[in-house]
């Protein structure tokens, strides 16, 4: 058993990682993890710092591996983003920790999940200390692509590309590693077009299987104009609920502890100038981490319904080619009967566009509505 146990179908990249920590001179400062969703990236780098962390290079038992791969490590720092950016300030934080020396392991090994979430001028403070690295600190920079990343920073990285793993290799992650049978196991990794986390929530919870079988469902069910207003509202019902209940309970218990951290008396009527501003700074994150969680939601949702498009070509093409709603066969039929290879590529283009002007800002309903009115079906 390895660090790299659970980064599965990179058998390239982790042959690339291993060798700069085990060959001498093949190590540099500066990594570029890209991957597609799912694929892994984080649980790469987890593995990696654990791999440089450890004294026999990765061995997956000893209390460096341990305490790198659950982040424990005292110099393996991790930085995820929940809002819609990184900003300068958290940049800044990141160059000075940089300049540390490593307290107790070989290295000191930071971890930014969301690099393509840097704003310009986060990327500009991270510049310096990536162009003038500190002896034994290491960067490791995730994200999606490679254009993701702002210029300055990807020409100074070296780049591990992830792939997308095989829907079976994912199936069999969450047989070993969470004790999910396999028919579900399977369902979920098909289901979840190989992205691991989605896969294992969609094994383990039963509501969001029903979300993605009512998202999948309106394909075939959008006729007229009133039909495609009327989805477009289910996708943001849909994204607002999961939303709301991943949400309500969390933000709930941060500001208990906030108010208990600041011994603030939770049933005073009012509260002094500096409290109000504290408790008003945490709504903002909130309300911030709120807006991606939901964006990240509907994206998901138009990734799931353009599968029924894609099922629906790939019956047409007669390729050889896996399903992603095997289990929904009939729907997928019935969605080729209705639609020739012409009209599906348009759907999936219309899908495509939807989801970049979301991510520009576009209000989420209006984009979801021109989409809509483009995915009629034929009568």
């Amino acid at each position: 058993m390895t660090v790299w146990r659970d980064v599965i179908g990179q058998e390239p990249a982790v042959a690339t990682l291993q060798r700069a920590v085990t060959v001498p001179g093949a190590m540099t400062h500066a990594w570029l993890f890209t991957g597609p969703p799912g694929s892994g990236r984080s649980v790469a780098a987890r593995a990696f710092a654990a791999a440089l962390e450890c004294p026999q290079h990765g061995c997956g038992e000893c209390r460096e591996c341990r305490t790198a791969l659950d982040g424990s490590h005292a110099d393996v720092d991790v930085i995820a983003t929940e809002g819609l950016s990184i900003k300068v300030e958290q940049a800044r934080e990141l160059a000075q920790m940089s300049a540390l020396r490593p307290s107790v392991g070989p290295w000191r090994v930071i971890i930014v999940e969301d690099a393509d979430r840097l704003t310009e001028r986060a990327a500009d403070a991270l510049l310096k200390a990536i162009e003038e690295p500190v002896a034994r600190t290491v960067w490791v920079l995730c994200a999606p692509s490679v254009e993701d990343v702002v210029i300055t920073l990807r020409s100074r990285s070296r780049h591990v590309r992830l792939r997308t793993p095989p829907a079976e290799a994912v199936a069999e992650l969450l047989h070993r590693r969470d004790g999910i049978e396999m028919p579900m196991a399977m369902y979920a990794a098909r289901a979840a077009q190989s992205h691991v986390g989605l896969a294992r929530r969609l094994a383990r919870d039963e509501g969001a299987r029903i979300r993605r079988r009512d998202v999948v469902g309106l394909a075939g069910r959008i006729h007229g104009v009133g039909d495609a207003i009327g989805a477009a509202a289910d996708l943001v019902s849909i994204a607002d609920e999961e939303s709301s209940a991943a949400a309500t309970e969390r933000d709930a218990a941060e500001k208990t502890k906030l108010m208990e951290v600041l011994g603030v008396d939770p049933s005073a009527r009012t509260q002094p100038p500096h409290i109000r501003s504290q408790l008003a700074a945490l709504e903002r994150e909130q309300k911030a981490r709120a807006t991606r969680h939901s964006r990240d939601v509907l994206d998901r949702s138009l990734v799931d319904l353009l599968s029924i498009y894609r099922d629906a070509l790939v019956l047409h093409s007669g390729a050889s080619l896996g399903l992603v709603n095997q289990d929904n066969l009939s729907a997928v039929q019935a969605l080729a009967r209705s639609m020739r290879p012409e009209q599906l590529l348009s759907a999936m283009d219309a899908i495509g566009t939807a989801r970049e002007r979301i991510g520009l800002n576009v209000a989420p309903l209006l984009a979801l509505e021109a989409m809509a009115i483009s995915l009629r079906v034929p009568h």
